[in-house]
């Protein structure tokens, strides 16, 4: 029986890592490294209790929730002797869209508190609502509501002249 489990939690694995590291690099702001560390350590809460976890309605939710708080309580920790540096990526990365506007953005990110930034990339980046941000953050609607406005408020003080020149570079 448990290697069936194996095989399930290696498809789900295979299936879902991408999306999941997706939302790990947004709250890291960029930190590939970083964002693997989160993805792997997701995984790694997952896997033993994956038997129970393949049987929700939606094993990719429970995932991505607790990716999150991981991310949340690894930033609440800071006792990590780790610290990021600015070297150069592994690999290329292609980017789609616009870079200078990506970069500017994922700068802006990075300043933010960590539970601010949570709430930006879930409700905004991933198109979550309110109730779902909530949920994944175990906040309130009305905290999230409030936290969303006013982190809205900081990232657009932060990067008030770099996104207006962004604008006009375009147009």
């Amino acid at each position: 029986m448990a290697g069936a489990s194996d095989a399930s939690f290696q498809e789900f694995a295979a299936t879902h890592s991408r999306r999941l590291f997706r939302t790990a690099c947004l709250l890291t702001s960029g930190d590939w490294h970083g964002a693997e560390d989160l993805l792997q350590e997701t995984l790694g809460k997952l896997y033993p209790r994956w038997r129970k976890v393949s049987r929700m309605d939606w094993p990719f939710a429970y995932a991505h929730t607790t990716l999150v708080r991981g991310y949340i309580e690894q930033q609440r920790r800071k006792s990590s002797t780790e610290r990021t540096t600015d070297s150069v990526p592994e690999h290329a990365v292609r980017p789609t869209g616009d870079p200078e506007l990506r970069l500017t953005l994922l700068d802006g990110l990075a300043a933010l508190a960590p539970k601010d930034r949570a709430v930006l990339v879930l409700r905004y980046w991933e198109d979550r609502s309110v109730e779902q941000t909530a949920d994944a953050l175990d906040m309130s609607e009305g905290a999230v509501r409030v936290r969303a406005h006013r982190a809205l408020d900081r990232l657009r003080a932060l990067l008030g002249d770099q996104l207006a020149g962004l604008a006009l570079d375009r147009a």
